[in-house]
């Protein structure tokens, strides 16, 4: 579940910009009406609940049910149904349809990837690729789909990367800056994109490896030379169709940014009924 809290800010901006003044020619329908949501395509469902927040800052008449996040669907489902004033379904419906198809997009995406790897006990992680400001609802559509949220944002644990070692001048330099100034209870990672980096990272004392851009065969002998030490995760160029090859090495995680950078929307429409 997500807290309203986390996106009732976010969905008044969203209200805002689509409607500044108001819809002038929704508002000439004050009669009750009632439509539904109906999927398009197959997927995975996410975002109700904030769809619901979109109607009933629009109207608190509005009334509204939704499946349950996280629902695997088909195309001709219905998804939800809205009861309310016409012209608040009518201003409401754009902001509504466009979380709902992309949270469910990204849920769906995740869903693909996790199944993927499942036989392998492999977790799907997200990154900080994410659409500005909406970083909270993009990570907990991942959950929804299947995946594991990897960092919030830099502030929750410290991920070394290219140009993070070379401001340090050096990976053993970059781990011995980030004990310094890391919570005793955050973990380090260190970004490798060779084999001699991921052993130099390793016996620099980091809790975690990141290899980058690794074919799946280098990545084997990653986990076969540092798997037990230390959390392993690969990461870059790993698509669908060889997510299985990189899970099939025993490697801890796997983070796509795909997940959030570029799900395909999911197809949702809402209709009002005669």
């Amino acid at each position: 579940m997500i807290d309203r809290a986390e996106f009732e800010d976010l969905v008044r901006g969203a209200l805002r910009e689509d409607a500044p003044l108001g819809d002038p020619f929704g508002a000439a329908f004050r009669q009750e009406a009632q439509g539904v949501f109906l999927a398009g395509g197959a997927g995975v469902f996410c975002g109700g609940p904030v769809a619901a927040e979109v109607l009933r800052q629009v109207d608190p008449a509005v009334s509204l049910d939704f499946v349950e996040d996280g629902s695997r669907i088909r195309a001709g489902d219905r998804l939800g149904g809205a009861r309310g004033p016409a012209g608040a379904l009518l201003l409401g419906e754009r902001v509504a349809l466009n979380f709902l198809q992309r949270l469910s997009g990204i849920a769906t995406a995740t869903a693909r990837y996790v199944e993927k790897v499942a036989p392998f006990g492999t977790s799907i992680l997200d990154t900080r690729k994410t659409t500005p400001l909406h970083r909270t609802l993009e990570k907990y559509a991942v959950r929804v789909g299947g995946g594991v949220n990897h960092r919030f944002s830099l502030s929750d644990g410290i991920l070394i990367k290219e140009n993070g070692i070379r401001a340090a001048g050096g990976i053993p330099e970059a781990v011995a800056v980030a004990r310094r100034c890391a919570p005793h209870l955050s973990r380090v990672e260190v970004e490798a994109e060779t084999l001699e980096e991921a052993e130099v990272a390793v016996r620099a004392g980091a809790d975690a490896v990141l290899l980058d851009n690794m074919p799946p065969e280098m990545v084997a002998e990653a986990v076969r030379k540092f798997g037990g030490s230390v959390f392993l995760e690969a990461s870059g160029g790993i698509r669908l169709e060889n997510v299985e090859a990189y899970a099939r090495t025993g490697v801890h995680a796997v983070s796509i940014g795909a997940l959030t950078h570029s799900a395909a929307a999911l197809d949702i429409s809402f209709e009002l009924l005669r």
